[in-house]
């Protein structure tokens, strides 16, 4: 809601810090309990690592979270069609990722190989030692690399960094959706009516009195409880200081840190049918730094690269033009060099360098799977966390972000009840 028109409230009963799908989840539930809530961000829009940007071809693209994952149940998905988006149930074709490239005979080593990997990993993580994923390769796999590439784009770091127990609990159903007007776009529409402060980045939290302090660069507000949903990386560094001082939160933060994925967004110019569909390809199957590429996604004139990890933060730092060099040198490995002068960018991201993300989601290192629980446990029933990162069994997913916001909402709602009836607010 604009500034201009929402009045400026110094008191209220919740403070909800970021406004990404954690913190818009947590304060829908606050107000459509009528309870008075104002969401502090520190960007100039909704979303956070949902960000939906567009594009000189007309078509808007996610250079944040893209997937629907687990549609069937998906909290988005509900309101994605409530709130008429529509959704492109075009399911992904990863798991033909090495049929593409080498054929079925090669397809049917690979998914032994990883079908052997992941018993080992479920093993693994039924033990006593939290493993690092990595521990579980096969010395001599034939598919290591690609376990490894896989690794950097679904965890956001490579396997030395993930730890077996997180990764275990993680709850996946394979269905995966995309919103074809944005990820990004269906949350800020769902969050465009919330009392939200736009530009205002919190710088500590006092919460030893009676009332709980929030102070910005703005002024200070005060409010019976606060929903902090920063990311991790944040919390970790301190960008928000807490009195008392809460270490066993930033313990917690540092052991889950964000991983990196990036996206680079190429316009195909001239006439697309000489390439597939909706294809996912990779630029090496036989190692880690390697780029996942979807070949016109919804049929669009267009190529979407993802990178991860090492790969991804090294890239950063060469920019959009070592980025896009490393992709053009990919795709002419699977298209040949004529298609390097039909290739244009046209939208990228590179979350690491963003100062309000400084990651794009949270990965588990090993020995540290239960530090998802720790952060998301309440401080005196009044002061609350949420986002992915506090998801045991969606972590690293937008709906994993809204079900930690309203589980936060709900605890938050469940506590002003015992100190006042809410009809009292």
């Amino acid at each position: 809601m604009n500034d201009d028109i929402m009045p400026r409230m110094q008191s209220c009963d919740v403070i909800v810090v970021g406004a990404g799908a954690a913190g818009v989840a947590a304060a829908r539930r606050l107000a459509d309990a009528s309870v008075a809530v104002q969401v502090l961000e520190a960007r100039d829009r909704l979303g956070g690592r949902a960000a939906t940007v567009a594009t000189p071809l007309g078509a808007a693209v996610d250079i944040g979270c893209e997937w629907l994952h687990s549609a069937e149940r998906n909290p988005w998905v509900g309101i994605a069609r409530s709130l008429g988006f529509a959704i492109d149930e075009t399911l992904p074709d990863w798991g033909q990722r090495v049929a593409w490239h080498k054929g079925e005979s090669a397809q049917n080593d690979w998914i032994a190989a990883r079908e052997a990997f992941d018993e080992r990993c479920e093993a693994a993580a039924a033990g006593d030692v939290d493993l690092p994923e990595s521990a579980l390769l096969d010395p001599e796999g034939r598919w290591n690399g690609l376990l490894r590439a896989i690794s950097t784009w679904a965890n956001g770091t490579e396997l030395e960094r993930v730890s077996v127990k997180d990764h275990a609990r993680y709850e996946n159903s394979y269905l995966n959706w995309r919103v074809l007007d944005g990820y990004g776009t269906l949350i800020s529409t769902y969050g465009a009516k919330l009392p939200v402060r736009f530009g205002t980045k919190v710088e500590r939290i006092d919460h030893g009195g009676k009332s709980i302090t929030v102070s910005t660069a703005e002024g200070d507000l005060t409010a019976r409880a606060v929903i902090v949903t920063i990311p991790t990386n944040l919390l970790a560094a301190e960008a928000i200081r807490f009195r008392p001082a809460l270490p066993d939160k930033l313990a917690a933060a540092a052991g889950l840190p964000l991983g990196v994925a990036d996206k680079l967004f190429l316009a195909i110019e001239g006439p697309v049918e000489d390439l597939p569909r909706d294809r996912h390809l990779i630029g090496h199957t036989d190692r880690t730094a390697t780029g996942g590429y979807q070949i016109r996604p919804h049929g669009w004139p267009m190529i979407e690269g993802y990178f991860g990890g090492m790969l991804a933060t090294g890239l950063e730092r060469e920019g959009l033009d070592g980025m896009m060099a490393f992709a053009l040198d990919e795709l002419a490995g699977l298209f040949g060099a004529d298609l390097r002068r039909r290739l244009r960018p046209i939208a990228h991201s590179a979350w690491v360098l963003d100062p309000l993300a400084n990651g794009s989601y949270s990965c588990a290192l090993p020995g540290h799977a239960d530090d998802r629980a720790v952060l998301a446990a309440p401080v005196d029933d009044r002061l609350f966390f949420a986002g992915e990162a506090c998801s045991i069994e969606f972590f690293g997913t937008a709906h994993g972000a809204y079900l930690s916001g309203v589980a936060a909402a709900e605890r938050a709602l469940a506590a002003l009840t015992v100190r006042a009836p809410l009809a009292q607010l």
